[in-house]
């Protein structure tokens, strides 16, 4: 999942299992998708469907497997009529990847428990490259043996939190394994919403007409109901922002089941849900995202030349566009956050200075709860301790701002100041044609 267009869901902590663009439908629908400056959290298809098990909703059979033997033996202990295979990556569009080892497609349907022995060593151990990945594709250490099962019909259902309900709400409708915008778009009356009380919670009655308004009949009706409270009560349990299902959706055996789902996540939770998110699976970043990350520094790389280097995603996202519209382009994402030390600055300029594209470093901090002194006493300690050989600019404003270009000028150091954003990207942009 390569972060290169930045918007307000590359901020969101997400859990993808399947399709990585569903869980924007709901947030947009419904204005409930918030802006984070973190990292969003990384979980397997089959560690989700694991948490989902785990609260009793219905998913298919599965096991993991990291070898072709352990794959084959999984698909004999399913004793299932048939089977699907899937490689474990965090990127879309594995059905249509292709693996270096020559295998088309990370999604595989067959009958016969040997022959998913023998896809799998195919898949493990060799990359898979779809088109959300690198053009090198990613590495497959895991794969997921699955019961495949029929679907009759195809329903959408999500749990979110929603700004205008100040809480959560249920968001159905009958047609499902689509586009949601599309249908909301299209087709508004098969839409439906309903507010959740946060201290009664979801009522028998709504969990039922819910299970009604989505077209399911009979003892299905019933059965879909049981599943709602039961995905309400997951989303309660694992302190979630969002439970998606698309499809949520009916067997021909008689049987309610959640296909495919996208989970997101309240990182301010964390300290409560250690074990969630100690599953995070930071093996398909950047390194530099992970060594970024251990400082709690939040970076994304770009392919431009000129280093950003702010407070906050916001303008984080505004240096990039201000820096492109005077004719440059920025090579990274780098958001220090708000409550910033100084070495967070340090380790800051060695992960820039580090990338070779970098041929000079914006600064741009706009001190709110930021304190520019602190910001530039980590500019000048780096800039000695690292040899800074590329030109930098910075614009400091807010708490502190007179003591902080106090400490600039008396550096001795070659530090072009700004008095503002356009001035800053524009000196920015200058430095590096000169060259």
């Amino acid at each position: 999942m390569k972060s290169v267009k930045l918007s307000s869901q590359d901020f969101n902590v997400i859990t993808v299992l399947e399709h990585t663009h569903r869980g924007k439908e709901a947030g947009r629908l419904f204005n409930a998708v918030q802006l984070t400056s973190r990292r969003w959290l990384n979980l397997q298809e089959y560690q989700s469907k694991k948490l989902m098990a785990d609260h009793g909703v219905t998913v298919q059979r599965f096991f993991v497997a990291d070898s072709a033997n352990d794959a084959l033996a999984a698909a004999k202990r399913l004793k299932a009529t048939e089977i699907v295979l899937k490689a474990q990556i965090l990127a879309g569009g594995r059905g249509k990847g292709v693996f270096n080892s020559g295998l088309k497609g990370g999604v595989h349907l067959t009958k016969d428990p040997k022959v998913v022995g023998q896809l799998a060593e195919q898949m493990i151990g060799y990359n898979l490259a779809t088109k959300q990945t690198p053009k090198d594709g990613v590495k497959v250490k895991k794969v997921m043996v699955a019961e495949a099962l029929n679907i009759s019909r195809e329903t959408y259902f999500a749990i979110l939190m929603d700004r205008a309900s100040n809480g959560p709400v249920m968001v159905g409708s009958p047609q499902g394994g689509v586009d949601i915008e599309e249908v909301a778009a299209t087709s508004p009356e098969l839409i439906f919403k309903e507010e959740i009380d946060i201290f009664e919670g979801v009522k028998d009655n709504q969990a039922l007409q819910m299970a009604e308004n989505l077209g399911f009949k009979g003892p299905l009706q019933q059965q879909a109901a049981d599943q709602i409270k039961k995905l309400y009560n997951l989303f309660l349990k694992i302190d979630a922002t969002q439970v998606e299902v698309n499809p949520f959706g009916e067997t021909p055996e008689g049987q309610v089941v959640c296909f495919d789902a996208k989970i997101n996540f309240d990182d301010n939770a964390e300290f409560r849900q250690k074990e969630i998110f100690a599953m995070d699976d930071k093996s398909e970043n950047e390194p530099m995202e992970n060594e970024a990350a251990k400082y709690d520094l939040k970076y994304i790389g770009l392919d431009g030349n000129i280093a950003c280097f702010v407070n906050g995603a916001g303008l984080a996202m505004a240096t990039c566009d201000i820096i492109s519209l005077n004719g440059g382009k920025p090579a990274n994402f780098l958001d220090l956050g708000g409550g910033v030390k100084e070495a967070q600055v340090y380790q800051a300029f060695k992960l820039l200075t580090a990338d070779p594209k970098v041929e000079a470093i914006l600064v741009n901090i706009f001190g709110g709860i930021v304190n520019c002194a602190i910001i530039a006493n980590g500019i000048t300690k780096a800039c000695r301790e690292l040899e800074l050989k590329v030109p930098l600019v910075v614009r400091l404003e807010g708490t502190n701002v007179h003591e902080a270009q106090r400490i600039l000028n008396e550096s001795g150091l070659p530090i072009t100041s700004a008095r503002d954003l356009e001035d800053a990207a524009k000196k920015a942009v200058a430095s590096v044609e000169s060259k």
